[in-house]
Protein backbone atom coordinates (compact mmCIF):
# COMPACT_ATOMS: atom_id res chain seq x y z
CA UNK A 1 0.00 0.00 0.00
CA UNK A 2 1.27 3.47 -0.92
CA UNK A 3 0.73 5.51 2.27
CA UNK A 4 1.27 8.78 0.39
CA UNK A 5 -1.54 8.09 -2.08
CA UNK A 6 -3.93 6.65 0.50
CA UNK A 7 -3.46 9.03 3.43
CA UNK A 8 -0.85 11.79 3.16
CA UNK A 9 -1.88 13.45 -0.12
CA UNK A 10 -5.63 13.46 0.68
CA UNK A 11 -4.85 14.95 4.10
CA UNK A 12 -2.63 17.72 2.73
CA UNK A 13 -4.55 18.51 -0.46
CA UNK A 14 -8.16 18.04 0.62
CA UNK A 15 -8.65 18.00 4.39
CA UNK A 16 -6.07 20.56 5.50
CA UNK A 17 -6.08 22.40 2.15
CA UNK A 18 -2.40 23.17 2.70
CA UNK A 19 -1.02 26.12 0.74
CA UNK A 20 1.07 24.59 -2.08
CA UNK A 21 3.97 27.02 -1.78
CA UNK A 22 4.18 26.70 2.01
CA UNK A 23 4.16 22.91 1.72
CA UNK A 24 6.86 23.08 -0.95
CA UNK A 25 9.06 25.26 1.27
CA UNK A 26 8.65 22.91 4.24
CA UNK A 27 9.55 19.93 2.05
CA UNK A 28 12.73 21.60 0.79
CA UNK A 29 13.78 22.67 4.28
CA UNK A 30 13.21 19.11 5.55
CA UNK A 31 15.19 17.56 2.71
CA UNK A 32 17.96 20.13 3.18
CA UNK A 33 18.17 19.31 6.88
CA UNK A 34 18.14 15.60 6.14
CA UNK A 35 20.96 15.95 3.61
CA UNK A 36 23.15 17.89 6.05
CA UNK A 37 22.48 16.08 9.29
CA UNK A 38 24.46 13.04 10.41
CA UNK A 39 21.66 10.68 9.56
CA UNK A 40 23.22 8.31 7.09
CA UNK A 41 20.96 5.54 8.41
CA UNK A 42 17.96 7.57 7.26
CA UNK A 43 19.48 7.92 3.80
CA UNK A 44 20.14 4.19 3.71
CA UNK A 45 16.50 3.53 4.58
CA UNK A 46 15.38 5.95 1.88
CA UNK A 47 17.62 4.28 -0.68
CA UNK A 48 16.37 0.83 0.30
CA UNK A 49 12.73 1.94 -0.11
CA UNK A 50 12.95 4.31 -3.06
CA UNK A 51 15.93 3.37 -5.24
CA UNK A 52 16.15 0.83 -8.01
CA UNK A 53 19.52 0.06 -9.55
CA UNK A 54 19.84 -1.92 -12.75
CA UNK A 55 22.57 -1.61 -15.38
CA UNK A 56 19.95 -1.78 -18.15
CA UNK A 57 18.70 1.65 -17.07
CA UNK A 58 22.14 3.29 -17.04
CA UNK A 59 23.47 5.53 -19.82
CA UNK A 60 26.53 7.62 -20.57
CA UNK A 61 25.46 10.83 -22.28
CA UNK A 62 27.49 13.97 -23.10
CA UNK A 63 30.29 12.64 -20.89
CA UNK A 64 28.11 12.03 -17.81
CA UNK A 65 27.04 8.76 -16.18
CA UNK A 66 23.29 8.49 -15.50
CA UNK A 67 22.31 5.51 -13.32
CA UNK A 68 18.75 5.78 -14.63
CA UNK A 69 16.89 8.08 -17.05
CA UNK A 70 14.46 9.65 -14.56
CA UNK A 71 15.44 13.04 -13.13
CA UNK A 72 14.00 15.83 -11.02
CA UNK A 73 12.99 18.83 -13.14
CA UNK A 74 14.04 22.40 -12.43
CA UNK A 75 11.77 24.44 -10.17
CA UNK A 76 11.64 22.12 -7.18
CA UNK A 77 15.06 22.82 -5.65
CA UNK A 78 15.47 26.41 -6.82
CA UNK A 79 18.41 27.28 -4.56
CA UNK A 80 20.21 23.94 -4.50
CA UNK A 81 19.39 23.41 -0.85
CA UNK A 82 19.03 19.62 -1.11
CA UNK A 83 21.44 18.76 -3.94
CA UNK A 84 23.00 15.78 -2.20
CA UNK A 85 19.77 13.98 -1.29
CA UNK A 86 18.10 13.49 -4.67
CA UNK A 87 20.01 10.29 -5.41
CA UNK A 88 18.63 8.79 -2.16
CA UNK A 89 15.11 9.42 -3.46
CA UNK A 90 15.80 7.30 -6.53
CA UNK A 91 16.50 9.96 -9.14
CA UNK A 92 19.12 9.38 -11.82
CA UNK A 93 19.91 13.10 -11.99
CA UNK A 94 18.53 16.40 -10.67
CA UNK A 95 18.28 19.90 -12.09
CA UNK A 96 18.59 22.84 -9.70
CA UNK A 97 17.20 26.35 -10.19
CA UNK A 98 15.98 28.29 -11.99
CA UNK A 99 18.68 30.62 -10.62
CA UNK A 100 19.23 34.22 -11.68
CA UNK A 101 22.31 36.41 -11.34
CA UNK A 102 20.43 38.92 -9.16
CA UNK A 103 18.55 37.53 -6.16
CA UNK A 104 14.83 38.20 -6.51
CA UNK A 105 11.61 37.58 -4.57
CA UNK A 106 9.55 36.53 -7.58
CA UNK A 107 5.95 37.50 -8.25
CA UNK A 108 3.37 38.42 -5.57
CA UNK A 109 1.62 35.59 -3.72
CA UNK A 110 -0.47 33.54 -4.16
CA UNK A 111 1.45 32.25 -7.18
CA UNK A 112 1.20 28.45 -7.06
CA UNK A 113 -2.08 26.59 -7.42
CA UNK A 114 -3.11 22.94 -7.61
CA UNK A 115 -5.62 21.84 -10.23
CA UNK A 116 -6.42 18.33 -8.90
CA UNK A 117 -9.20 17.62 -11.39
CA UNK A 118 -6.64 18.09 -14.15
CA UNK A 119 -3.68 16.50 -12.34
CA UNK A 120 -1.95 19.81 -12.95
CA UNK A 121 -0.45 22.87 -11.33
CA UNK A 122 -0.56 26.53 -12.33
CA UNK A 123 2.43 28.61 -11.30
CA UNK A 124 3.60 32.16 -11.79
CA UNK A 125 6.50 32.03 -9.35
CA UNK A 126 8.71 34.41 -11.37
CA UNK A 127 12.12 32.83 -10.72
CA UNK A 128 12.12 33.48 -6.95
CA UNK A 129 15.63 32.55 -5.75
CA UNK A 130 18.53 33.76 -3.64
CA UNK A 131 20.80 34.45 -6.62
CA UNK A 132 23.73 32.76 -8.36
CA UNK A 133 26.36 33.82 -5.79
CA UNK A 134 24.37 32.30 -2.91
CA UNK A 135 23.80 29.08 -4.86
CA UNK A 136 27.51 28.89 -5.72
CA UNK A 137 28.50 29.20 -2.06
CA UNK A 138 25.96 26.60 -0.98
CA UNK A 139 26.91 24.09 -3.68
CA UNK A 140 30.64 24.50 -3.07
CA UNK A 141 30.07 23.67 0.61
CA UNK A 142 27.73 20.77 -0.21
CA UNK A 143 30.10 19.35 -2.79
CA UNK A 144 33.03 19.48 -0.40
CA UNK A 145 31.24 18.08 2.65
CA UNK A 146 28.69 15.70 1.16
CA UNK A 147 29.24 15.33 -2.57
CA UNK A 148 26.67 13.79 -4.87
CA UNK A 149 26.53 10.55 -6.80
CA UNK A 150 24.31 11.61 -9.72
CA UNK A 151 24.70 14.36 -12.34
CA UNK A 152 23.50 17.74 -11.09
CA UNK A 153 22.30 20.28 -13.62
CA UNK A 154 21.82 24.01 -13.08
CA UNK A 155 19.01 25.88 -14.81
CA UNK A 156 19.87 29.53 -15.59
CA UNK A 157 17.29 32.30 -16.01
CA UNK A 158 17.33 36.04 -16.69
CA UNK A 159 17.10 38.43 -13.74
CA UNK A 160 13.85 40.40 -13.89
CA UNK A 161 15.68 43.74 -13.42
CA UNK A 162 17.96 43.07 -16.39
CA UNK A 163 16.75 44.59 -19.69
CA UNK A 164 16.22 42.11 -22.53
CA UNK A 165 19.05 43.71 -24.52
CA UNK A 166 21.46 42.82 -21.68
CA UNK A 167 20.12 39.28 -21.20
CA UNK A 168 23.19 37.53 -22.63
CA UNK A 169 25.54 39.18 -20.11
CA UNK A 170 23.11 38.30 -17.29
CA UNK A 171 23.19 34.59 -18.20
CA UNK A 172 26.96 34.79 -18.59
CA UNK A 173 27.42 36.30 -15.12
CA UNK A 174 25.49 33.43 -13.53
CA UNK A 175 27.40 30.85 -15.57
CA UNK A 176 30.74 32.31 -14.49
CA UNK A 177 29.81 31.88 -10.82
CA UNK A 178 28.48 28.35 -11.21
CA UNK A 179 30.41 26.77 -14.09
CA UNK A 180 32.69 24.70 -11.81
CA UNK A 181 29.77 23.37 -9.75
CA UNK A 182 27.18 22.05 -12.22
CA UNK A 183 27.58 18.92 -14.31
CA UNK A 184 25.43 20.45 -17.04
CA UNK A 185 23.69 23.79 -17.60
CA UNK A 186 20.34 24.84 -19.03
CA UNK A 187 19.49 28.16 -20.67
CA UNK A 188 15.89 28.79 -19.64
CA UNK A 189 14.30 31.17 -22.13
CA UNK A 190 10.85 29.63 -21.96
CA UNK A 191 9.23 30.42 -18.60
CA UNK A 192 6.04 32.46 -19.11
CA UNK A 193 6.47 34.21 -15.75
CA UNK A 194 9.27 36.71 -16.47
CA UNK A 195 8.15 39.57 -18.73
CA UNK A 196 9.58 39.22 -22.24
CA UNK A 197 11.61 36.11 -21.45
CA UNK A 198 10.04 33.93 -24.14
CA UNK A 199 11.10 36.48 -26.79
CA UNK A 200 14.66 35.25 -26.10
CA UNK A 201 13.72 32.04 -27.94
CA UNK A 202 13.95 34.11 -31.11
CA UNK A 203 16.92 32.82 -33.08
CA UNK A 204 18.82 36.12 -33.16
CA UNK A 205 18.49 36.79 -29.42
CA UNK A 206 19.17 33.19 -28.40
CA UNK A 207 22.29 33.01 -30.57
CA UNK A 208 23.79 35.98 -28.69
CA UNK A 209 23.30 34.19 -25.37
CA UNK A 210 24.69 30.87 -26.62
CA UNK A 211 27.67 32.54 -28.26
CA UNK A 212 28.74 34.24 -25.03
CA UNK A 213 28.21 31.11 -22.92
CA UNK A 214 30.13 28.78 -25.24
CA UNK A 215 32.99 31.30 -25.51
CA UNK A 216 33.23 31.23 -21.70
CA UNK A 217 32.74 27.44 -21.53
CA UNK A 218 36.43 26.47 -21.47
CA UNK A 219 35.74 23.19 -19.66
CA UNK A 220 33.09 22.27 -22.24
CA UNK A 221 30.30 21.70 -19.78
CA UNK A 222 27.18 20.35 -21.51
CA UNK A 223 24.76 23.20 -22.23
CA UNK A 224 21.06 22.73 -23.04
CA UNK A 225 18.30 25.10 -24.04
CA UNK A 226 14.83 24.62 -22.55
CA UNK A 227 11.98 25.49 -24.89
CA UNK A 228 8.28 26.26 -24.54
CA UNK A 229 5.60 23.83 -25.74
CA UNK A 230 3.73 26.72 -27.33
CA UNK A 231 6.30 27.43 -30.07
CA UNK A 232 5.40 26.92 -33.71
CA UNK A 233 7.25 24.15 -35.57
CA UNK A 234 9.26 26.69 -37.55
CA UNK A 235 10.55 28.32 -34.36
CA UNK A 236 11.52 24.92 -32.94
CA UNK A 237 13.36 24.15 -36.18
CA UNK A 238 15.30 27.41 -35.78
CA UNK A 239 16.33 26.40 -32.26
CA UNK A 240 17.44 22.98 -33.54
CA UNK A 241 19.69 24.79 -36.05
CA UNK A 242 21.15 26.93 -33.25
CA UNK A 243 21.75 23.82 -31.12
CA UNK A 244 23.84 22.40 -33.97
CA UNK A 245 25.67 25.68 -34.66
CA UNK A 246 26.67 26.22 -31.04
CA UNK A 247 27.30 22.53 -30.34
CA UNK A 248 24.77 22.33 -27.53
CA UNK A 249 24.51 19.08 -25.60
CA UNK A 250 20.80 18.94 -26.33
CA UNK A 251 17.31 20.39 -25.92
CA UNK A 252 14.90 20.16 -22.99
CA UNK A 253 11.30 19.79 -24.15
CA UNK A 254 9.28 21.34 -22.63
CA UNK A 255 8.57 24.10 -20.11
CA UNK A 256 5.05 24.92 -18.87
CA UNK A 257 2.28 25.94 -21.24
CA UNK A 258 0.20 29.12 -21.40
CA UNK A 259 -2.60 27.25 -23.16
CA UNK A 260 -5.78 26.57 -21.20
CA UNK A 261 -7.78 24.33 -23.56
CA UNK A 262 -9.51 21.30 -22.10
CA UNK A 263 -9.09 22.09 -18.41
CA UNK A 264 -11.78 20.65 -16.13
CA UNK A 265 -11.06 23.02 -13.26
CA UNK A 266 -13.62 25.82 -13.35
CA UNK A 267 -12.59 27.91 -10.34
CA UNK A 268 -9.33 28.18 -8.37
CA UNK A 269 -10.44 28.33 -4.73
CA UNK A 270 -7.64 30.63 -3.52
CA UNK A 271 -8.58 33.39 -5.96
CA UNK A 272 -12.16 32.68 -6.98
CA UNK A 273 -11.16 32.98 -10.64
CA UNK A 274 -11.00 30.48 -13.48
CA UNK A 275 -7.61 29.22 -14.75
CA UNK A 276 -8.29 31.16 -17.97
CA UNK A 277 -8.28 34.40 -15.95
CA UNK A 278 -5.06 33.63 -14.07
CA UNK A 279 -1.57 34.33 -15.38
CA UNK A 280 1.08 31.63 -15.28
CA UNK A 281 2.16 28.35 -16.80
CA UNK A 282 0.35 25.01 -16.56
CA UNK A 283 2.34 21.88 -15.76
CA UNK A 284 1.30 18.26 -15.33
CA UNK A 285 -1.11 16.11 -17.29
CA UNK A 286 -2.45 18.81 -19.69
CA UNK A 287 1.11 19.22 -20.99
CA UNK A 288 1.78 15.51 -21.56
CA UNK A 289 0.78 15.00 -25.18
CA UNK A 290 2.12 18.31 -26.49
CA UNK A 291 5.55 17.82 -24.93
CA UNK A 292 5.71 14.35 -26.46
CA UNK A 293 4.82 15.82 -29.87
CA UNK A 294 7.68 18.32 -29.54
CA UNK A 295 10.09 15.53 -28.55
CA UNK A 296 9.05 13.49 -31.59
CA UNK A 297 9.45 16.51 -33.89
CA UNK A 298 12.98 17.22 -32.61
CA UNK A 299 13.98 13.57 -33.00
CA UNK A 300 12.61 13.38 -36.52
CA UNK A 301 14.33 16.62 -37.60
CA UNK A 302 17.70 15.55 -36.14
CA UNK A 303 17.45 11.78 -36.70
CA UNK A 304 18.31 11.38 -33.04
CA UNK A 305 21.61 13.27 -33.30
CA UNK A 306 20.70 15.81 -30.58
CA UNK A 307 19.92 14.39 -27.12
CA UNK A 308 16.52 15.37 -25.74
CA UNK A 309 15.45 15.62 -22.10
CA UNK A 310 11.68 15.13 -22.04
CA UNK A 311 9.52 16.74 -19.38
CA UNK A 312 5.81 17.39 -19.05
CA UNK A 313 2.98 15.28 -17.67
CA UNK A 314 4.84 12.14 -16.62
CA UNK A 315 2.80 10.27 -14.01
CA UNK A 316 3.28 6.62 -14.96
CA UNK A 317 5.45 4.10 -16.76
CA UNK A 318 3.22 4.54 -19.83
CA UNK A 319 3.92 8.29 -19.87
CA UNK A 320 7.66 7.76 -19.39
CA UNK A 321 7.84 5.08 -22.10
CA UNK A 322 5.97 7.28 -24.59
CA UNK A 323 8.50 10.08 -24.15
CA UNK A 324 11.52 7.79 -24.36
CA UNK A 325 10.29 5.96 -27.45
CA UNK A 326 9.39 9.34 -29.01
CA UNK A 327 13.04 10.33 -28.69
CA UNK A 328 13.89 11.44 -25.14
CA UNK A 329 17.14 9.98 -23.81
CA UNK A 330 16.32 11.31 -20.35
CA UNK A 331 13.04 12.37 -18.71
CA UNK A 332 12.17 14.63 -15.80
CA UNK A 333 9.29 14.88 -13.33
CA UNK A 334 7.97 17.53 -10.98
CA UNK A 335 4.16 17.86 -10.91
CA UNK A 336 3.66 14.12 -11.33
CA UNK A 337 5.97 13.47 -8.38
CA UNK A 338 3.88 15.85 -6.22
CA UNK A 339 0.68 14.02 -7.11
CA UNK A 340 2.00 10.46 -7.11
CA UNK A 341 4.45 10.66 -4.20
CA UNK A 342 7.97 9.41 -3.50
CA UNK A 343 7.28 5.81 -4.54
CA UNK A 344 6.63 7.00 -8.08
CA UNK A 345 10.28 6.96 -9.15
CA UNK A 346 10.97 3.31 -8.37
CA UNK A 347 7.56 2.29 -9.73
CA UNK A 348 8.29 3.94 -13.08
CA UNK A 349 11.78 2.44 -13.21
CA UNK A 350 10.39 -1.05 -12.51
CA UNK A 351 7.86 -0.48 -15.24
CA UNK A 352 10.56 0.59 -17.70
CA UNK A 353 12.46 -2.64 -17.03
CA UNK A 354 9.27 -4.58 -17.81
CA UNK A 355 8.88 -2.59 -21.04
CA UNK A 356 12.45 -3.47 -22.05
CA UNK A 357 11.71 -7.16 -21.48
CA UNK A 358 8.42 -6.97 -23.41
CA UNK A 359 10.25 -5.44 -26.38
CA UNK A 360 13.31 -7.71 -26.15
CA UNK A 361 15.60 -4.73 -25.56
CA UNK A 362 18.82 -5.00 -23.57
CA UNK A 363 19.04 -1.37 -22.43
CA UNK A 364 17.08 1.85 -22.15
CA UNK A 365 19.33 3.34 -24.83
CA UNK A 366 17.84 0.89 -27.34
CA UNK A 367 14.36 2.23 -26.57
CA UNK A 368 15.18 5.89 -27.31
CA UNK A 369 13.35 6.96 -30.45
CA UNK A 370 11.93 3.47 -31.02
CA UNK A 371 8.57 4.93 -32.08
CA UNK A 372 9.70 8.39 -33.11
CA UNK A 373 8.64 7.89 -36.70
CA UNK A 374 5.19 6.62 -35.75
CA UNK A 375 2.55 9.34 -35.48
CA UNK A 376 0.35 8.97 -32.43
Amino acid sequence: MDIYQVAIRPLLFNLLKTDPEWLHQQTIWSLSWLSQTDASWVNRRLEKSLCLKDSRLAQTLFGLQFPNPLGLAAGFDKDGMAASIWSSLGFGFAELGTVTFVAQPGNPRPRLFRLPMDKAALNRMGFNNSGAAAMAARLAKSQQELGWSIPIGINLGKSKVTPLKAAAEDYLNSFRLLKELGDYFVVNVSSPNTPGLRSLQDAAMLSTILDLLQTENKHQKPIFVKIAPDLEWEAIADIISLAKTYKLAGIIATNTTIRREGLQTQIISQTGKSPQDEAGGISGMPLRDRSTEVIRFIWQRTQGQIPIIGVGGIFSTKDAWEKITAGASLIQVYTGWIYEGPMMVSQILKGLLSKLEENNLSSITAAVGLKANISK
